[in-house]
C-alpha cells in the first residue's frame, strides 16, 4: 500500500475524498487543496483514469527538513535518482508552497533540478534535458514551513484536461469543477438534467459522461506513470479494457444544454462529438425566455456571468432576475442551482435559497445557491 496525494481545487476536498473512497482508496484524509490516501499500483492507475474531480495524483518519495536553498540541494542529492531517471530522459520540476528562505517557487524548482542534474553529471558525465511541456519525469516539490515533500507526478498534464474539449467559450468551467457541481447538487443519472446557459457544454457533457459511466481519462493520450520504470503495461491494459467494457449504451433520462449563442453551441457539439456522446445529449439554441422544462422534475445547474471576467455587473441584474422568474414559472418540481461569485447579483434572483454552498472557481470565492422549486 503506497501513500498518495491527490491535488484538488480549494473547497472541493470533501467531494474528492468521497470519490476516492468510491474508487477503492484506503486511509482517505482530506487536507487543504488535496486528499491523502493509500492504495496499490492498480488504484493509482484507476484513480488517474476514473477520477472526475481531482487535478493530479502525486506519489511522495521523500520528506526531509528544508530551511533554505543549501539544505534543499543537499537533501535532494541524497536521493538515488537513477532509480527514476536516466540522462537520456527529460525532466521537469514543479514547486508549490514556500517558507521564509524559499519564497519563490521558480527558484526552488531550479534548486531541485540543479541537484538532480549535478548528481547525473558526477555519476555519468551526462544530464537530463528539461522539457516543461511533456517531460518523461515530472517532479513535484512542496515546501511547508521548514520541510519539503518530493513527489513523482503520476498524472502528467492536469486531469481536468480530459482531452475531449478542443473548443471552449469565454471563461469556461474547468471539467473538474463541473463534475464536482454535479456531486454537490446530488444529481444522478436517474434524474433529468438541464443547463440553460450551457456555453461550450462543459456541464451537460460531464453529466453525460457520468450518466454513461464513461471514464474521463479514456480521452487522454498518456499519463505520467506510463513513463515510469515500474510501469505495468499489462495491468494498465486490463484496467483500461475494464473501463471500456463498463460503458453504458444509453441514458435513461434527458440531459439538455441550451444557450442563445449559436457559436458556443457549435463548440458544445464539437466537444460532445469528441467524446462520442453527441447523440446522447441535446443542445438547443434557445432564448432564456423561451426555454421549457424537458421533464416534470430534475436538476438545473447554471453558471451565469457574475461581472468578474465577462459581462458588466450592472447589466447582469436583469439576467439574474429573469432566471429566477423562469425557474419559478416553468420549473415547478425541479431543483435549481446557480453558481455565482457576486452576492449582489444573487439577490436579484428573487427566490429564497434553501442552501448556500461555498465553492471556489479558480481563485474566485463563489457560492452555489440551491433553490427548491414548488
Amino acid at each position: 500500500m503506497n501513500p498518495y496525494f491527490a491535488t484538488v481545487a480549494r473547497s472541493l476536498e470533501p467531494i474528492a475524498a468521497q470519490e476516492l473512497e468510491r474508487l477503492g482508496a484506503q486511509d482517505v484524509h482530506p487536507d487543504f487543496t488535496g486528499v491523502h490516501f493509500r492504495g496499490d499500483r492498480a488504484l493509482l492507475y484507476r484513480v488517474n483514469l476514473w477520477a472526475r474531480t481531482i487535478f493530479r495524483v502525486l506519489l511522495p518519495i521523500r520528506e526531509f527538513p528544508c530551511q533554505d536553498a543549501e539544505q534543499l540541494y543537499q537533501q535532494v542529492q541524497k536521493i538515488a535518482w537513477d532509480e527514476y531517471l536516466q540522462p537520456e530522459d527529460t525532466l521537469a520540476v514543479h514547486c508549490t508552497g514556500g517558507n521564509r528562505n524559499l519564497n519563490h517557487t521558480h527558484f526552488t524548482a531550479l534548486q531541485v533540478k540543479n541537484a538532480i542534474v549535478d548528481q547525473q553529471r558526477h555519476q555519468t558525465g551526462q544530464r537530463s534535458s528539461i522539457d516543461r511541456q511533456d517531460p518523461d519525469l515530472l517532479i513535484n516539490a512542496h515546501i511547508c514551513q521548514n520541510r519539503c515533500i518530493l513527489s513523482l507526478d503520476s498524472s502528467g498534464a492536469s486531469l481536468h484536461r480530459r482531452g475531449y474539449r478542443p473548443a471552449v467559450g469565454t471563461a469556461p468551467l474547468k471539467e473538474t469543477l463541473a463534475a464536482a457541481l454535479l456531486d454537490l447538487a446530488e444529481w444522478n443519472p436517474s434524474m433529468p438534467f438541464l443547463d440553460p446557459l450551457c456555453g461550450s457544454g462543459t456541464l451537460p457533457i460531464e453529466a453525460g459522461l457520468k450518466g454513461l459511466n464513461i471514464a474521463p481519462g479514456l480521452f487522454r493520450k498518456q499519463f505520467g506513470f506510463q513513463r515510469w520504470y515500474d510501469f505495468d503495461s499489462s495491468l494498465w491494459q486490463q484496467i483500461w479494457e475494464e473501463a471500456k467494457q463498463s460503458q453504458l449504451s444509453g441514458l435513461t433520462e434527458p440531459i439538455v444544454g441550451s444557450d442563445r449563442n449559436s457559436d458556443v453551441l457549435t463548440q458544445a457539439h464539437t466537444n460532445a462529438k469528441s467524446c462520442g456522446i453527441a447523440d446522447q445529449i441535446t443542445f438547443a439554441q434557445t432564448q432564456l425566455s423561451q426555454i421549457e422544462a424537458p421533464a416534470d422534475g430534475g436538476v438545473i445547474i447554471c453558471n451565469p456571468p457574475y461581472g468578474k471576467r465577462i459581462g458588466e455587473e450592472k447589466k447582469l441584474g436583469a439576467l439574474y432576475k429573469h432566471l429566477g422568474d423562469v425557474f419559478k414559472q416553468r420549473f415547478k418540481g425541479w431543483t435549481a442551482y446557480i453558481l455565482t461569485g457576486n452576492k449582489d447579483l444573487a439577490k436579484q434572483v428573487g427566490l429564497k435559497a434553501s442552501r448556500r454552498i461555498p465553492v471556489y472557481n479558480g481563485s474566485l470565492a463563489c457560492t452555489l445557491l440551491k433553490y427548491e422549486l414548488y
